[in-house]
């Protein structure tokens, strides 16, 4: 328990050095010419923020929910050495159906096709 207290304290301490350090270092005015994006000597002609597909973005995020799912199916072989492996395999089962109706949902709503 005591150790416990001491990382506690430590961890508070030092986030509250790192904020007030942050607030006391002299900020730094801004240059445009290092502001500007490297254009390999040349001026920049346009802007650096290109705009991208929507689709890209719910791509990403729907292979992070499905991996996240997936990761919690890591456990399952371990899951044999439990009292009840018969409540492992219904808790598997549960987050495969969840994983699979939510991939047919994504499906069925066209977020799997792509546009041209």
């Amino acid at each position: 328990m005591n150790m416990v207290i001491v990382t506690l304290a430590i961890s508070i301490l030092l986030s509250m050095v790192l904020a007030m350090v942050s607030f006391w270092l002299p900020l730094m005015t801004p240059d445009h010419e290092k502001l500007s994006p490297y254009e390999c000597g040349f001026d920049p002609l346009g802007s650096a923020r290109l705009p991208f597909s929507l689709r890209f973005f719910l791509v990403a995020i729907l292979f992070l929910l499905f991996d996240l799912e997936i990761a919690l199916l890591l456990p399952i072989p371990w899951g044999n050495q439990l009292s009840c492996p018969t409540m492992t395999f219904l808790w598997a089962s549960a987050v495969l159906t969840l994983l699979i109706l939510g991939l047919v949902y994504e499906w069925l709503q066209g977020g799997l096709e792509w546009a041209e």
